[in-house]
């Protein structure tokens, strides 16, 4: 007799925080089994067993939850998700670096789980969001030159979605050129670089680690930098920022958008 699977996942294990998040707000976060120890959207999610970090993983302890889909992201848990397809897991691996790429990974998921009407719900009101924050921006006197810092030894400028975001809030990449850079390792610039284009407007997430405005306004030559001398240096909290989901597309563009509008630039 052949045994009956669900027609949809029932028990998933999400090893980064924006599927989780995506889940709960399509309203299937009971599927959920385990999740990254980061996740911290939403909070009720919190309770769910912890199986791993963002590059490791606990494998049995991901195989004693017998989930029957496990979803990873990117390049960097490419080996945690090729020991778990060893091990005869389902895995799938998202890898979405742009606005588009993050709402087509919404779309895809809902229909993973089966309900495809409730992705597209979810998408609509995120486009809506993204729409009235660019409205709102295109009231600013003039728009800033913005280098957002991803990390600050060596100097690594946005990923794309973030720098987008950048672009929806209001303000103007200083390094366009790199937006499309898909690896940090692609992404880094020179000190001397970032003074020659003279950002407005310093945007600060260094994911795992708290800002210091001392380490940025104590480089060689910052100090008379539009953004270091009016005090225009922002710390935006990774988990909102640099999390391709439903927080970047929320939480995160809302709080690029308000820094953007205290900088008069004028």
């Amino acid at each position: 007799m052949v045994s009956s699977l669900p027609t949809y996942p029932e028990r998933i294990v999400c090893l980064t925080e924006e599927t989780t998040e995506t889940l709960y707000l399509l309203g299937e976060g009971h599927r959920v089994v385990g999740i990254s120890g980061y996740t911290l959207r939403p909070p009720e999610a919190r309770s769910k067993p912890k199986v791993s970090s963002f590059i490791s993983a606990r494998f049995e302890k991901i195989e004693a939850l017998e989930p029957d889909l496990i979803l990873t992201f990117s390049d960097l848990q490419a080996g945690i998700a090729s020991e778990l397809v060893k091990r005869g897991l389902p895995v799938f691996a998202f890898n979405q670096r742009s606005i588009t790429e993050i709402l087509q990974m919404i779309r895809m998921l809902a229909g993973m789980v089966g309900c495809e009407p409730k992705g597209q719900v979810l998408v609509a009101e995120l486009e809506h969001g993204l729409e009235q924050i660019r409205i709102s921006a295109g009231r600013f006197a003039k728009r800033p030159r913005v280098f957002f810092e991803e990390w600050p030894d060596p100097l690594i400028s946005g990923i794309q979605w973030v720098e987008e975001l950048v672009e929806v809030a209001g303000g103007d990449p200083i390094f366009p050129e790199l937006r499309g850079k898909r690896l940090a390792k692609d992404r880094i610039v020179e000190s001397d670089e970032v003074r020659r284009r003279e950002p407005d407007v310093i945007l600060v997430s260094w994911c795992g680690k708290k800002m210091k405005k001392s380490t940025i306004v104590s480089r060689s030559g910052w100090h008379d930098l539009p953004a270091v001398a009016r005090d225009r240096i922002y710390d935006i909290p990774s988990t909102y920022i640099l999390q391709p989901g439903p927080a970047a597309l929320t939480e995160g563009v809302r709080l690029v958008h308000e820094h953007l509008a205290r900088a008069d630039v004028s």
